[in-house]
């Protein structure tokens, strides 16, 4: 049977690449119920889909990432709009699942594939509620540790002894937790000295372990610092924008205390950088940091 499916990826990539894809747009829908329902302490099995007048939505018309368009943003029992939030994260999930695919050894990309789908709850209720739940921080970092232990790969360990290699998978996935954990818990504390208030909240320390536990220390350290950048020119972007088109002013005023100042959510920025370690970056940041050490010693 292993075989048979090595020979289909083998003679035929698209076959798997497209029920990845597939597969991680069905995903993306259910991530939008958990984004909903968890902050409110609903039920994410029951009920089903429904609409917000109370009407069950028909699964013809619960399509991931097609139904959206071909109901033009509309209920259909009761015309009431709905966000394009829905198909985004049905269409994000679904690329980000394919890109994992096809860039990491297979074994390795479904590990990736489960950091992701809670990576983009992370951010989308961080983003509504600036709050990232425990199951999303503290759960991220026990799920990276078992499957740490059960696919080594995910640390790039292969060796003929599965014990060996299973503890040592916990070793690198328990490092990267607490340095990334440690790294962003001392830059808020240093923050909140200096600026005498609450720089970070303390999901954003637990879900950079649990970054580390899925990626080690390096994709760690990568997903804090490059999350800061694309942040930073994130809110650049946004204030210039603001300033220069009048759409984005209410009323015609702006002023740069709308964002200067302001409480911003971190984990979009964290999951941003994780995810640009995964899909870009991975070899490129593991060499230099080997290099680093290497000085060091």
């Amino acid at each position: 049977m292993l075989s048979e499916l090595q020979y289909i990826d083998q003679e035929f990539p698209a076959y798997f690449s497209s029920a990845v894809f597939i597969f991680g747009a069905l995903i993306g829908s259910f991530l939008n119920v958990c984004i909903y329902r968890i902050p409110a302490e609903k039920s994410i099995i029951f009920p089903g889909s429904t609409c917000s007048c109370g009407q069950p939505i028909k699964w013809f018309d619960n399509i991931p990432i097609i139904s959206w368009f071909i109901l033009r943003g509309k209920a259909r029992c009761c015309k009431a709009s709905y966000s394009f939030r829905y198909p985004f994260v049905e269409l994000l999930t679904a690329c980000l699942f394919l890109a994992a695919w096809q860039q990491q050894p297979h074994a390795k990309a479904l590990c990736l594939m489960v950091l992701v789908a809670l990576l983009i709850c992370a951010t989308f209720i961080d983003l509504d509620h600036m709050e990232i739940p425990d199951r999303f921080s503290i759960g991220t970092g026990i799920i990276g540790v078992i499957l740490s232990g059960i696919i080594p790969s995910l640390h790039g360990i292969s060796d003929p002894t599965f014990a060996y290699a299973s503890v040592k998978g916990i070793f690198e996935a328990l490092v990267g937790l607490i340095i990334g954990s440690g790294l962003i818990l001392w830059i808020a504390l240093v923050a909140e000295k200096v600026l005498c208030k609450e720089a970070m909240g303390f999901g954003d320390v637990k879900l950079l372990g649990g970054i580390g536990a899925f990626l080690g220390w390096q994709g760690a350290i990568f997903a804090l610092f490059g999350g800061a950048v694309i942040g930073t020119v994130g809110v650049l972007g946004w204030t210039v924008a603001r300033a220069v088109v009048p759409v984005l002013r209410p009323n015609g005023s702006w002023k740069s205390e709308d964002l200067i100042g302001r409480e911003m959510p971190f984990a979009p920025m964290l999951a941003s950088g994780a995810l640009l370690y995964v899909i870009v970056f991975e070899a490129r940041v593991d060499e230099y940091l080997a290099f680093i050490q290497g000085l060091a010693r």
